[in-house]
Formats: C-alpha cells, structure tokens, sequence
C-alpha cells in the first residue's frame, strides 16, 4: 500500500538529541576529548569575565563551533550560524538545546578579544596535545619539521608602494574604476622594502621556489611527532626575516621548555634544512638532524656516521607525512588561504585547525586499535 505524506505538526515536540547521534559516530571521541580539554581551561575562562552583568554564550561553546567549521569545511561565521539553526548534530556537538538554536555571527567578532584570541588558542591547541601524550598517541623523542605558505587575504592590486607615489602609469589604470582599477605593474619593480599591502600590511610578497608566482603570503611551519604524525606545533612567521630552518630550531626550544625538558632526540627534514646554521644548531641542542643531504653539497655535523644509521632512514620514510598534516590543514580545515587579516588572527586560526587536526587523529587511531 502506498504511503502518503503527513503535514508536520505545529505542536511542541521533546527531542533528545544525544539520542539522535549514532553511539559510533566519530563526533562522539572527539566530544569527549574536547569536553575534558575544556574542563581544564575552565579556571582560565573564569578570569576572562566578570562575576556580575548579563549572562552571555558559554566560552566552550564559541570554541567548539570553532572545531566544526574545521571539521566540516564550513567557509565563513556566519553561514556556519546559518547552519546551526537546523543542525542537531552541531547542536548536540556544542550542548545547546533544540529551543536555543543558533546564535547571531557577530558573537564571535565581539569575543576575540576575550576568548578566541592567538593566546587562548594557543592554550587550547596545547592541552590538546597534552592529551595525546597522556593517552601515549606522541612521542617526546622524534619529530619531522616542514614548512608551507599561507595567502593572505589580499590581493596584488594591494601591493603598493609605501611612500604612496604609485608609478605613472599604475595612477592612470586607477581611473578608469576606482573601486575595481585595471592596474598593470609591468616593468615595474616590486619589492617588500619599498612596496606593501593596503589591505593586510602584515602579509609579504614571496615565491616558493624558483619558477613559481609570488604571492601575499604568510609562513607556516609545523613540527610533527613521528609516532602517529600528529601536530606538535604550528607557527605562522614572516618567511623572509624568519627562514623556516630558524622557526625549526625555536619550536625545538619552546617544545623542550614546555615539557618539563624532556628534549628531542633526532628531527626530520627536506633539503630546505640542509643548511650549516640548522645542522650546527641541532648538534648544539643535541639533536641528530636526519636532513634529506643536496647533492654535491657537504654540510659539517651531517656525513656518513648519520646518514648511513637505520634511525636515519626511518626519519626519512615517516617525514612524509606531515604533507599529510598539510594538506588535511589547507583543504579540510579551510587554511590554504587566511581568512582573516593580520598574521595575529591567522595564527589563531591554525591554532584551532591544527588542534581539530590532532583532535581527528586520535579518533581514529582509538577506532583502529578497538578493531
């Protein structure tokens, strides 16, 4: 017998929404993590507000909306508000009721300052991989360091000079629309001494490699632990004034001071860090550097006695997969280019796409140990 469609109720209706999502849903590993992760932040967020005055949205809340628009790829706050209305997932996911629904976007414009700021996400991404080292999923003792670009939010019709006298023939192309000119820099000379972005200053015109474009970019680097590859730090720089083997060396450091001084043993590496200043700098530190050796280019601290080792050959194996850290960061979590101005507010944002990274990862390798 055929069915027939019933019109929807307008009448009230009880939904349990922890009921609704799978007991093997994969959110569920990640609420956990994230719930205990916050619990610990909260002495932190109780000094962030006052005793008194109006109550406002949970900071746990504002945070894990930030784990969804990773998670889900969501582009922008406010269509991520827009989703949540209708979502009981994320609803479920950041323990709002069904009757609350959303919130408006510019919650989140109003508490960067206070809760969503590069600090607290720098707290937030650290606890979590305290996490996954008390649930032994790191390591303390091998890491790989790699490095990528982030484009900033800004275009190179931006990329003027800073003493604002545009050439000649820059000043003629703005007339004919000032909102959108038509701008032609050929022949001219562009450089990040005399030239700059009205739109994000903080951004820096640079080129991967040889034969690649120039961008308005950020650096990125991230230090990955060998065990599982999760992401043991991620450090938004300035590519030209800080070279990622100098970023390399100053994660070591912060990673060495913030784990009671347990140092690294070796760190992995491209033929980017095959330079003297990062091998001498390992040796200094006493680290074994397992960098990928150029051809016909002899480095003092790096020869035979380290290359030809077992150590040294699975360092260079399991390297690879922070592209894979990479990639998820840039595709998945939305970060191949800033969504925001200022290296600041972009360097929080890793915080949060980095820590959803470790946050997925660990997931999964629970599952695949239960099977």
């Amino acid at each position: 017998m055929r069915g027939k469609p019933q019109a929807q109720s307008d009448f009230l209706t009880v939904v349990n929404l922890n009921a609704r999502v799978p007991a093997d849903h994969p959110l569920r590993a990640i609420k956990r993590r994230v719930d205990s992760v916050l619990q610990k932040l909260s002495p932190v967020f109780e000094q962030l507000y006052a005793a008194d005055g109006r109550s406002r949205i949970p900071p746990e809340q504002l945070l894990k909306a930030r784990l969804l628009c990773a998670l889900y790829s969501v582009r922008s706050e406010r269509l991520f508000c827009e989703q949540l209305g209708y979502n009981l997932l994320w609803l479920w996911f950041l323990d709002r009721e069904w009757a609350e629904g959303s919130f408006d976007h510019s919650v989140f414009a109003k508490n960067y300052q206070r809760v969503l700021s590069a600090d607290v996400a720098k707290l937030f991404f650290a606890e979590i991989y305290n996490l996954s080292r008390q649930e032994r999923w790191s390591s303390d003792e091998h890491f790989t360091a790699d490095g990528t670009l982030i484009e900033s939010w800004a275009s190179l019709k931006s990329f003027v000079r800073k003493d604002g006298t545009d050439a000649p023939k820059v000043r003629a192309a703005k007339a004919d629309d000032p909102g959108n000119p038509s701008v032609n820099f050929r022949g001219e000379q562009r450089r990040n001494a005399t030239h700059q972005s009205t739109t994000d200053p903080a951004s820096v015109l640079y080129r991967k490699a040889h034969g690649k474009e120039a961008k308005l970019c950020f650096g990125a680097h991230l230090l990955m632990e060998n065990r599982h590859g999760l992401c043991a730090d991620f450090t938004i720089h300035n590519p030209i004034t800080e070279p990622e083997p100098v970023v390399a060396l100053r994660q070591l450091d912060q990673h060495t001071e913030l784990h009671q001084g347990r140092a690294p043993k070796t760190i992995g590496a491209d033929k980017n860090y095959h330079q003297q200043g990062f091998v001498r700098g390992c040796r200094e530190r006493k680290l074994s550097p397992h960098v990928a050796c150029k051809e016909r280019v002899q480095v003092p601290g790096l020869d035979r006695r380290t290359t030809t080792k077992s150590g040294y050959q699975s360092s260079q194996r399991i390297r690879k997969r922070v592209e894979e850290i990479i990639g998820w960061i840039k595709v998945v979590g939305g970060l191949r280019r800033s969504r925001y101005r200022g290296q600041e507010r972009t360097q929080a944002w890793g915080y949060f796409v980095a820590g959803t990274y470790n946050l997925l990862r660990m997931a999964r390798l629970e599952l695949a140990t239960a099977c």
